[in-house]
């Protein structure tokens, strides 16, 4: 019976068409979900389900109220679903038959526009790939702030690289993608048929764009780039239903203007998140944040990702930091200016797309007036970053908005726009009017209350109003007896009943009116407000950007001045890199006294030993040695975030830092068994290291932390020592090599730019001190029984381990002196060993 029903053929119907939403339904109230929806939202929202009609026939069902689904829609969309919401799009009281339907917006994870759902300093990226003839190409946009890019590549491992850095919420794949090539996502994907040939991205991207032309963005040539971005477009158009104005620039990049991270260094030196638990608590990001807007915090992001490779970029970012990091008034008089700016970013998306509510507006023209101040601190400073830009010229655009917003909102809006009191007297006469009439009616009915109480001498009788009857007089049963003869019964309770009179339901009928009248000019006078303002949006975007990037300079010099960093210098390369094969210019790296950022805040500022690093044409690969836990992972990570931090624009944290351009940052620190891919330890070991070996550059810096540790000694060591020689003579690239395997130290004798260094050690009698000082040479042993100890084996244990590697220390000895005998294993071959290694165990 219920499947004959009109309105579920309505949701039947609406649903064919999103069978990969989940259907929120609107009825009265209430969003409903039905059939395979209500089961999916029952088990994942913890919702009760319940059914329509009998046995075979019986609809599951569930519902939630309206004003509390933002709530639920974000727990769909943490776990990846997407939910298209149906609504009434006409009133009910008017329709003739079936209420009408429609989707009015998709929420999927990559366009998600409520703060609510959204990590205020992380943006939410919706990303396209595209695959032509062994190109690829990718697009991504934020469309809670308008910005979109695009890049190409020449092979996957690149593409896959760049979605790992982008990070997105969601990806979008055609249908024709290679599945073999398929990015394995840890992000919502989606399908997407349309992810178009250049010609016909390219005459969606005019349209979308207005213009006749995209050679002003660059992008001539860009064809397999150009076919994801003309699918974001596409996508946001079908799912959100609203338009698309903030979105008004396509910019185009080259990964190759920038270091190039991959994931597995990403991961090792923790950049953004930490290994173990995923935390920000813990990573170079949360060390380097103090901004103080949240568009501040995602450039800071960016910056950290995407170091530069250009030195005149690099050092007007330096310039910037440097002035601020000299000035202490600007700096507090900059960061009290920038507190009280909201979120410039997505409110002026919300207000292109119409989505904005009164109090956005409001908090808009907050932001606006911090300008002025923020404006006269940068006047007084030198640096190009700080005095260029719309906050040093551009203002009338700004006043505008803010004398229009002040005119015509509340300074405390509600948050609902179709309940009235937004909009100020004295804006619009009419909405004055009724405003007044509206008053006088309410008084009326106030009065009238009085009056009656004492017409019957009811003193509990109380004047009311529901939305289903209207305005009413209730009268507790105690008292009927003194309800008047014109009094006409309306509703009975169970302790009263609910009365009108001929006067009040004409009153009624006026106030009503009044009420309606005023919210529906209420909204279209707010409506035209934010009109108004969106008019502004590019202006609002590029000022936006501006006071994003001074937030990040000014984060980077409290930064610099709370922990002691020095501005980095660089050699003279030019603007960029520049090919130097063969030559040690500008290859060098000498940093005095070098702290890691991360782990000194851990440690405390005066805890924490510094080292100086020298890498030089006859020390560009240097061989570390000593004990677990003595500080060769510290030290090796500490260089690579200095070159790291130098190339984005930050001081860092040194008492000196003489750098040359890297190209790359490779790591390889530890690993754990790919379970997903039914790869070792080993493997993956192995994996990373052949990406290290096929990438590299002269320019690159590699850290390396025991390499070959994975597999039997001697393969290990061997495969240790071909991997170090071919870095050195192969590559030429600035190497940290960290190894247990001390015979390696025997390359630097013969490898002339290999430079052996040692992590000092104390030793009285059992116990053993880690200075974490570096020293030349090799370590002469690695204290793997001492630190054992520290870490808590039992004592039974660590005395038998001092037994077998005595034991073991004089088969090395009696193996120096005289040839080693042999013993027959069960296989057959002959291995060598001495007796005493065949009666160890």
């Amino acid at each position: 019976m219920a499947d004959q029903s009109p309105m579920v053929k309505q949701y039947q119907e609406i649903k064919a068409l999103h069978q990969d939403a989940i259907l929120f339904f609107r009825l009265g109230d209430f969003y409903e979900m039905f059939y395979e929806d209500a089961a999916l939202a029952s088990r994942e929202l913890d919702l009760t389900l319940t059914g329509r009609g009998k046995d075979d026939n019986r609809m599951p069902m569930c519902g939630l109220p309206y004003h509390a689904a933002e709530g639920y829609i974000a727990k769909l969309i943490e776990k990846g679903y997407k939910v298209a919401i149906c609504e009434q799009v006409e009133d009910p009281a008017q329709a003739k038959g079936l209420v009408k339907r429609d989707i009015v917006r998709i929420v999927t994870p990559g366009t998600v526009f409520e703060a609510s759902m959204l990590a205020e300093k992380s943006s939410n990226y919706l990303m396209a790939v595209n695959h032509d003839k062994g190109n690829f190409g990718l697009a991504y946009v934020d469309a809670t702030t308008g910005e979109f890019k695009l890049a190409d590549f020449a092979s996957f491992t690149q593409l896959a690289d760049e979605i790992a850095r982008v990070s997105p919420a969601e990806l979008l794949v055609s249908d024709v993608f290679p599945q073999n090539l398929e990015p394995r996502r840890s992000v919502a994907g989606s399908k997407y048929k349309d992810i178009y040939d250049g010609a016909t991205a390219g005459e969606k991207l005019l349209e979308h764009f207005q213009v006749r032309s995209l050679e002003s963005f660059g992008l001539t040539g860009k064809e397999t780039a150009l076919g994801a971005a003309a699918a974001i477009i596409d996508y946001l158009k079908e799912t959100q239903k609203t338009r698309l104005d903030h979105i008004n620039k396509l910019q185009y990049y080259r990964p190759a203007d920038f270091m190039f991270i991959d994931t597995v260094t990403r991961r090792n030196l923790e950049l953004v998140q930490t290994a173990r638990d995923k935390s920000a608590r813990g990573s170079l990001l949360n060390v380097l944040d103090r901004t103080r807007t949240p568009m501040g915090g995602r450039l800071l992001r960016q910056w950290l990702l995407q170091p530069l490779l250009n030195v005149a970029a690099i050092n007007a970012r330096l310039d910037a930091v440097e002035e601020l990091f000299h000035h202490g008034l600007n700096r507090a008089e900059l960061s009290a200016g920038l507190k009280d700016i909201f979120d410039l970013e997505r409110l002026t998306g919300k207000i292109a797309n119409r989505s904005a509510n009164a109090r956005d507006l409001v908090a808009l023209k907050e932001s606006l007036r911090q300008l002025p101040k923020i404006r006269a601190i940068l006047s007084r400073c030198q640096a190009k970053l700080l005095t260029d830009g719309v906050l040093a010229s551009d203002t009338e655009h700004f006043s505008t908005v803010i004398q229009l917003v002040d005119q015509a909102i509340v300074p405390e809006p509600p948050l609902l726009l179709k309940e009235g009191g937004l909009i100020r007297s004295g804006y619009n006469a009419e909405l004055d009017e009724l405003k007044s009439a509206s008053g006088g009616g309410r008084q009326w009915i106030a009065e009238l209350e009085a009056q009656e109480r004492q017409r019957t001498g009811i003193k509990s009788l109380k004047v009311g109003y529901t939305r289903v009857f209207g305005y009413y007089i209730e009268v507790s049963n105690s008292n009927l007896e003194w309800v008047p003869t014109d009094y006409i019964r309306k509703q009975t309770l169970v302790n009263a009943e609910r009365f009108i009179t001929p006067e009040l339901k004409e009153k009624e009928s006026f106030i009503l009116n009044a009420d309606e009248r005023l919210q529906e000019l209420e909204y279209q006078l707010f409506g035209a407000v934010r009109d108004g303002v969106a008019a502004h949006v590019r202006q609002l975007q590029t000022m936006a950007a501006k006071v994003a990037e001074i937030d990040v300079l000014l984060s980077l010099a409290e930064v610099a001045v709370e922990n002691r960093y020095c501005r980095p210098v660089f050699e003279d390369v030019g603007t960029g890199l520049v090919p130097v094969r063969g030559q040690p210019q500008g290859l060098s790296l000498h940093i005095k006294e070098s702290r890691h950022p991360v782990v000194e805040k851990t440690l405390g500022e005066f805890q924490f030993v510094p080292n100086d690093v020298r890498m030089a044409d006859d020390s560009r690969f240097l061989l570390i040695t000593g004990p677990n836990m003595g500080g060769k992972s510290t030290y090796m990570r500490q260089v690579a975030l200095i070159s790291l931090l130098a190339q984005m624009g930050s001081f860092v944290p040194a008492q000196q830092a003489e750098l040359c351009l890297v190209d790359r940052i490779f790591s390889r620190i530890g690993a754990m068994d790919d379970i997903y891919s039914g790869q070792s330890t080993f493997m993956v070991e192995m994996t990373e290291t052949a990406n290290i070996l096929n990438n590299a550059t002269e320019r690159s810096l590699i850290i390396l932390d025991e390499i070959g540790r994975g597999t039997s000694t001697f393969d290990g060591m061997s495969i240790a020592a071909a991997v170090a020689e071919f870095i050195h003579q192969k590559i030429g690239a600035k190497t940290l090599f960290a190894t247990h395997y001390h015979e390696l130290t025997q390359l630097a004798e013969k490898h002339p730019g290999m430079k052996n260094l040692n992590l000092l050690v104390t030793e009285s009698g059992d116990q053993v001190t880690f200075l974490r000082k570096v020293g030349e040479g090799p370590a002469d042993r690695s204290y793997g029984i001492q630190v054992a100890k520290l870490a808590g084996l039992p004592p039974e244990v660590v005395a038998r381990a001092k037994e077998v590697y005595a034991t073991l220390e004089m088969v090395e000895n009696d193996l120096g002196q005289k040839k080693p005998s042999t013993i027959k294993k069960k296989s057959g071959k002959i291995s060598p060993v001495t007796k005493a290694q065949a009666s160890l165990f």
